[in-house]
């Protein structure tokens, strides 16, 4: 009767010994795909800040003023070319793309309507898609870096689907800027 007892316990696994190795075993196997699972987290994240510093590397736009008064933004263009900020509008953060082609600072409707934005009226625009209407609004306030402009022609386009603003000639027209290389330095002279 006692061999019958060890050749069934050995057959059905359950000696003290086989649960102990069994349970070992079991618990390695999770603390791997749990070291995996967190590697592809964190490669995931770093690969995300990666993209989003190539999409926009002016996360924090480099500003000084100079001992004449001069308050200057520098900024770096991404992978394709454009410079894109963050910024502020009416004290509400942002994105910008500059694009000297645009003649207003041009706001998504979505965006126009978190920040409060009041429309004034509409009119006719001729965008890369073509003609839209869009309304016109005034910004109380539009900081880049330590630029910081008041009363700023603008409109809202209800057909742009992205969050970022484009800032136009109404802004631009105000400041100083040049371009040498892969750099953009933006200038403001005190009045």
């Amino acid at each position: 009767m006692k061999n019958f007892e060890v050749n069934y316990a050995t057959c059905m696994n359950t000696t003290p010994e086989h649960n102990k190795t069994g349970n070992t075993r079991k618990m390695g196997i999770s603390m791997f795909m749990l070291a995996w699972a967190v590697l592809f987290i964190m490669g995931v994240v770093l690969f995300d800040d990666l993209l989003a510093d190539q999409y926009n590397p002016n996360h924090s736009p480099a500003s000084h003023t100079t001992q004449e008064g001069i308050k200057e933004v520098t900024l770096q263009s991404n992978r394709q070319h454009h410079y894109l900020a963050n910024g502020l509008i009416n004290d509400h953060k942002t994105v910008f793309l500059l694009d000297t082609g645009a003649t207003d600072v041009v706001i998504p409707q979505s965006l126009a309507k978190t920040i409060g934005l009041k429309a004034n009226g509409q009119q006719q625009a001729y965008t890369a898609n073509g003609l839209v209407t869009v309304y016109r609004t005034t910004l109380n306030s539009l900081q880049l870096g330590n630029i910081r402009l008041q009363n700023i022609s603008a409109s809202i386009n209800p057909a742009m689907d992205k969050e970022t603003v484009l800032l136009g000639m109404s802004a631009l027209k105000q400041i100083e800027f040049t371009q040498r290389g892969e750099t953009l330095i933006l200038r403001q002279y005190d009045d």
